[in-house]
């Protein structure tokens, strides 16, 4: 990378230059990188298969797979819009719940007869609910999940529990005193709910 910079190129072309440094190491040379950056104003082309160095490093993204482009977008553009359930599940970590079910009116109906509350405008045919870890709270009202794991990590809680015979995964911002083989009644933030057809194409009406 030295050698690089000192020849002062137009444009930089990185490729997975942080993937033999340690966790420590990654973090503090991303900040490196991002300020030569700012300060060298050179256009920078950084592959990556490590989503969280794509999201706090990127203007924008081009997400592939097989060589074929899936989206391309701002951080948070595919965070909170991704377009098909391959972008979904790879940005985000802990990824993206995908549940199975069917489409009832207002509702998503789970397996077995569970259901939670759908975006206004979905479409019909619908039959993956897509919600991320950290969109999940608790809620009297909410859904039965059987608790399987539990993460205590300090500023957050990690659950991963069954709801009809499907993995849930929450990741809540307090501390939960809640063990394996508790229940949990838990319910997904509908503003923030993703759904998509069989063939994984999103359908959630604002896009």
């Amino acid at each position: 990378m030295g050698r690089a910079l000192v020849r002062d190129p137009k444009v930089f072309l990185f490729d997975e230059p942080l993937s033999n440094l340690d966790a420590k190491l990654r973090v503090q040379m991303r900040g490196d990188i991002k300020s030569l950056h700012r300060r060298l104003g050179a256009t920078t082309i950084y592959v990556t298969h490590d989503q969280v160095e794509a999201m706090t490093m990127a203007d924008r993204i081009v997400v592939m797979r097989d060589g074929a482009i899936e989206q391309i977008g701002t951080p948070l553009e595919l965070y909170d819009h991704p377009a098909n359930i391959f972008v979904a599940a790879f940005i985000g970590s802990p990824a993206m719940n995908l549940l199975r079910g069917v489409v009832e009116g207002s509702y998503f109906r789970l397996p077995g007869g569970p259901i939670l509350p759908l975006p206004t405008g979905t479409d019909k045919h619908a039959v993956l609910y897509g919600v991320r870890p950290e969109h999940v709270r608790v809620a009297s009202d909410g859904v039965s999940l059987l608790v399987e794991t539990v993460e205590p990590t300090g500023s957050e809680t990690h659950v991963s529990g069954v709801v009809a015979d499907q993995t849930l995964s929450c990741l809540f911002r307090e501390r939960l005193q809640v063990s394996p083989g508790d229940t949990l009644r838990v319910l997904p933030a509908v503003e923030t709910v993703h759904v998509f057809s069989e063939d994984g194409n999103r359908r959630q009406p604002d896009d």
